[in-house]
């Protein structure tokens, strides 16, 4: 059985190597097309090829002999497929993960071949024609397998038979389908006609079309699931983007960290609503450097070892410092504001800090950053404030300041910024105002715009207009409330409230801005109070005198600019003490007794020159506005203190000799010299002297009604901003004994017109924030608004001729004060006094003088006191004086003269003197000699008289020294003179050696052309009257 088995596969095999040998020999170039074709054909026909292949390879002669191999079982090719396809795609994943380079070039083509021009023609046909089988290539002219240069295809089989390495290179689509072409014969079409085609090779190309148009589609199946493998990746990418910046957003929301830090107001360190004892330091390098003088802006009292230091300086041999502040209550804190210390020589300041916070003062926690505990920067310099925020907001009630590094000596000034937490307990920064008004910072515009708006509300009692330009070229605008606006009405005050002198003191600025509105809207309202002010007062008020400077201090915000930013006009000057200085002049006179001969006691002309000489535009042009407004009361807005200051701002320099202020006495010859003691104890007893005003009670008075009507400003129980208590408890003081200036607005008011003028400091802040304006507004609503009612305090009335004409510049006197005022144009006046009974005198030139008893009570409104001057012959009577060397013109009471005497006694005539006889003679010349003596004893004790009262006079006002004065009679020695001038009253009474008796002639003219006089009032001169 097993011989008959292996003859039988003995016969088959022969059979079959005689018809492959024949099909060998006669489709010779075909067999080569289909070796080629499968050689480089892709793997896609399983086991057929490959047999068929194995049968090519066994047969063809021209082939090298090959040893038969075993065949194999389909699962076995499809695993070494498998396998081969795993090994290429790592391999391939290898070389890119080491990014080997590239391998040189394979070397040209042989240019006799051109193998590249030939392949043009290989190009892919269009899908509707099918491959003609006449044009295959002949059999003679079969591809040399051996030469892979001719065709891309070979390449890679004949570096496999070679056993060289290929390039690992990623075709692109064109070449793959180039490669796909060559290796199913399409490139044959390009060959000449001349071959001879083959009839068995028929069939076998039909067959390559139908295979060749598989692997197309198959090819084009394949790029499109590459594309749309490409399109799923995009979408992943963008869909994996966009989720993660979803994620991103939802964890930065997540992260407790502000992009823009929480703004919260001041606690009120500076402003003193912190109280002392919630400040605390670990230490204090003496007593003027305590905790309590670590608040932002803190002034010093200019002695450096004095007990008002001007910062908190620690202890230098601490290790440990920190400055703390309690807020007795849980708040939000955002950041603090550095500043070093207030000196005049030193440079201290901390330039590195931390910052901690805790709920029971034992437990600290320093502020982190997420990485490290946060170190902050500090100051540069001693004066400009440094502002730190935090993140976000952190909930305590002690903060610390915890000092790292500093330059000179560690010294600080602090405020903290919080916002309190929303709790049923009212907080001193929750204030709910009863008045709807803009409670916020207004800049140059702004504030334009709201007066404008303000304006357009109250047409009818509102004006708008300025008073001159700043040295920038900003309108200083003044608004004007009264029921007649524009004009002056007959008996109504006018009276002004101006603020902005400095720039940096922003309080009274936003105050007055306030108080328009609120005036407005109450007028509008039908407030009885308001009304009764609108239609009895002309209000004038500008709330900014210093533009320029305003709007430097309002870039760097609240709190951020220093005591000094914004202080000074744009040119450098300081509007308040920019006037001129009239005391000096007043005072001066007075010590020559001038006054008010030669210079009078009010209205004091400026010095020749001054608006020529170192003066700011704006002064000029406030002493305009206020030389052309009759204004009766007025107060500037200030800030730095709370506190109402009043004239003098100057104080009076003490008299060198000759006074009772003086170290030698008075009586002559003798020279006592005074210590220290007794002449500090003299100046204190006369110190009030040298400050005080002769209207000082009413200043006090006025000073007392806006202080008292204030909420807070007679709380002085803490002290002062910058010191102890400077009041008194009071909330005022004379300005001349606290900081004494020269050149004060309010002196010159009160010298150069008739407005009383006080200073009103609203609080320590100058500029506070924002959210403390409807506070400050509640505590000075009450006293703005009673402080202009004090200006229909005293008496006030009109001047008029007999035929009730106004007299303008008419001077009204009060008896006991050495200060008069002026009537307006309209012949109208307001004397500002307190209660009580006052002589009034009205006098004016080419008119008689008048005087009245004027009472003035405690009720509200101003005692009318009117007067009607009748015209005199005070002109001819000035001539007369010039005639007889300025003397008085008295009566000379005589007895009436007899029939047949003259008025001398003598006789008339030589018939008088026969009937009358010598006795009559006789009797007549010793009664006239008797009435001269007479006279002549009441004209030296009157003269006597007249010498004491100079002598006290001079004893208070003058600095007398022992002189010779020289006159027409036989000279004399006074014994107490002045010493540049002589009093204007000697000469119309000569000493009684100079006596010399008038002739008859004279008396009797002067008594014919002159009507009987009283004695004359030596206080004032004629051309007073």
């Amino acid at each position: 059985m097993r011989g008959a088995l292996l003859g039988l596969s003995v016969s088959l095999a022969l059979c079959c190597c005689v018809l492959g040998w024949d099909g060998g020999v006669e489709g010779q170039d075909t067999t080569g097309v289909q070796t080629q074709v499968r050689q480089a054909g892709p793997v896609v026909h399983g086991r057929e090829w490959e047999e068929e292949r194995e049968d090519v390879m066994m047969d063809d002669p021209g082939v090298e002999e090959i040893k038969p191999k075993k065949k194999k079982s389909i699962e076995e090719v499809e695993a070494a497929r498998a396998k081969k396809a795993a090994e290429k795609e790592a391999k391939a994943k290898k070389q890119k993960a080491n990014k080997a380079p590239k391998a040189p070039k394979p070397t040209k083509k042989p240019k006799a071949t051109k193998a590249p021009k030939k392949l043009k023609a290989t190009k892919a046909p269009k899908a509707t024609k099918a491959p003609k089988a006449t044009k295959a290539p002949k059999a003679t002219k079969a591809p040399k397998v051996t030469k892979p240069k001719a065709t891309k295809g070979s390449k890679t089989t004949a570096w496999k038979e070679e056993g060289v390495k290929p390039v690992t290179r990623i075709p692109s689509l064109e070449e793959d389908e180039e490669k796909l072409l060559i290796e199913l014969g399409w490139d044959r079409h390009s060959r000449p006609s001349g071959h001879t085609p083959l009839s068995a090779g028929s069939k076998t190309l039909t067959e390559h079309g139908q295979d060749y148009w598989d692997t197309k589609l198959a090819a084009k199946q394949l790029e499109e699931e590459a594309e749309k493998a490409r399109k799923e990746k995009e979408e992943k990418v963008k869909w994996l983007r966009k989720k993660w910046e979803e994620e991103e957003e939802e964890r930065l929301r997540k992260i407790p960290v502000h992009a823009e830090p929480k703004k919260c107001p001041p606690l009120g360190l500076e402003s003193h609503r912190v109280d002392d004892d919630q400040l605390l330091a670990s230490s204090q390098s003496h007593h003027g450097f305590s905790a309590q003088r670590g608040r932002l802006n803190m002034q010093s009292s200019g002695n450096e070892e004095g007990v008002y230091g001007g910062a908190w300086c620690a202890e230098p041999e601490e290790k440990n410092h920190w400055f703390e502040v309690d807020a007795r209550r849980e708040v939000e804190f955002t950041g603090v504001i550095v500043q070093g210390r207030n000196s005049d020589t030193a440079e201290d300041f901390v330039s590195t800090f931390y910052v901690s916070f805790s709920n029971d003062s034992r437990d600290w926690t320093v502020l982190h950053d997420g990485y490290a505990e946060w170190l902050f920067y500090g100051n540069v310099d001693r004066d400009s404030p440094v502002m730190v925020q935090f993140d976000w907001p952190t909930v305590a009630r002690y903060i610390r300041v915890l000092p790292q590094s500093w330059n000179g000596s560690l010294c600080l000034r602090v405020e903290v910024m919080a916002c309190q937490l929303t709790s049923s307990f009212r907080s001193e920064n929750e204030v709910n105002p009863t008045d709807n008004l803009d409670f916020r910072h207004h800049n140059y515009k702004d504030m334009r715009q709201m007066m404008k708006v303000i304006n357009e509300e109250c047409p009818n009692i509102t004006r708008i207009y300025n008073i001159g330009k700043s040295s920038a070229g900003l309108k200083m605008y003044a608004m004007e409330i009264s029921d007649n606006p524009g004009e002056h009405q007959t008996g109504e005050p006018e009276f002004r409230y101006t603020a902005g002198l400095h720039g940096n003191e922003a309080l009274g600025r936003e105050l007055l801005l306030l108080l328009m509105q609120f005036m407005c809207k109450e007028y509008n309202e039908n407030n009885p109070r308001v009304r009764r002010l609108v239609e009895g007062v002309r209000i004038h008020l500008v709330p900014s005198l210093n533009p320029d400077a305003y709007e430097l201090a309002y870039e760097m915000g609240s709190e951020m600019g220093n005591w000094g930013l914004g202080h000074w006009t744009e040119e450098g000057y300081d509007i308040f003490q920019n006037f001129p200085d009239l005391n000096s002049v007043l005072w001066g006179a007075e010590d020559r007794g001038w006054v008010p001969r030669i210079v009078p006691n009010h209205h004091i002309p400026l010095p020749e020159n001054f608006l020529n000489g170192s003066v700011a535009l704006e002064t000029k042009a406030i002493i305009n506005w206020m030389e052309r407004t009759p204004f009766v009361l007025g107060a500037n807005l200030q800030g730095g203190e709370k506190v109402v200051a009043y004239p003098f701002d100057m104080q009076r320099p003490p008299k060198a000799t000759g006074t009772l202020g003086s170290r030698r006495e008075l009586r002559p010859g003798v020279n006592h010299e005074m210590n220290e003691e007794t002449w500090a104890r003299m100046q204190r007893q006369n110190g009030d002297a040298l400050r005080e005003t002769s209207d000082d009670t009413m200043f006090r008075w006025l000073a007392m009604s806006y202080a008292h009507s204030h909420l807070t400003m007679t709380e002085t129980q803490r002290g002062s901003c910058h010191t102890d208590d400077i009041s008194g408890g009071q909330g005022i003081i004379n300005r001349a004994s606290w900081k004494p200036v020269v050149g004060s607005m309010n002196d010159f008011s009160y010298l150069h017109t008739n407005c009383f003028e006080l200073s009103v400091f609203l609080g320590c802040d100058k500029f506070p924030h924002e959210s403390e304006l409807p506070l400050e507004w509640e505590n000075n609503r009450e006293a703005l608004l009673s402080f202009i009612e004090q200006v229909h305090r005293g008496i006030k009335g009109i001047v008029r001729d007999m035929e009730g004409k106004p007299l303008a510049n008419a001077t009204i006197s009060v008896d006991g004060v050495k200060h008069d005022v002026k009537t307006a144009a309209a012949g109208d006046y307001w004397r500002l006094l307190n209660p009580g009974e006052y002589r009034v005198t009205a006098r004016v030139d080419g008119h008689t003088l008048q005087t009245r008893l004027c009472i003035v009570g405690y009720d509200s409104g101003a005692t009318p006191c009117s007067f009607t001057l009748a015209k005199s012959n005070w002109d001819r009577i000035k001539q007369i004086m010039v005639l007889h060397g300025k003397r008085p013109i008295r009566l000379v009471t005589k007895a009436p003269p007899r029939v047949g005497s003259d008025i001398s006694g003598g006789s008339v005539g030589s018939v008088d003197a026969t009937k009358t006889g010598a006795t009559g003679g006789m009797g007549g010349t010793s009664a006239n000699s008797h009435n001269a003596e007479r006279l002549r004893r009441l004209r030296l004790m009157r003269l006597r008289k007249m010498h004491q009262q100079r002598l006290r006079y001079n004893f208070s006002t003058t600095t007398p020294v022992a002189t010779t004065t020289t006159t027409a009679a036989p000279t004399t020695t006074a014994e107490l003179e002045t010493e540049s001038t002589t009093s204007w009253y000697d000469s119309w009474f000569p000493v009684e050696s100079s006596y010399t008796e008038p002739t008859p002639a004279e008396v009797f003219t002067e008594i014919q052309e002159s009507e009987p006089t009283q004695d004359y009032t030596f206080e004032y001169k004629f051309e007073d009257y």
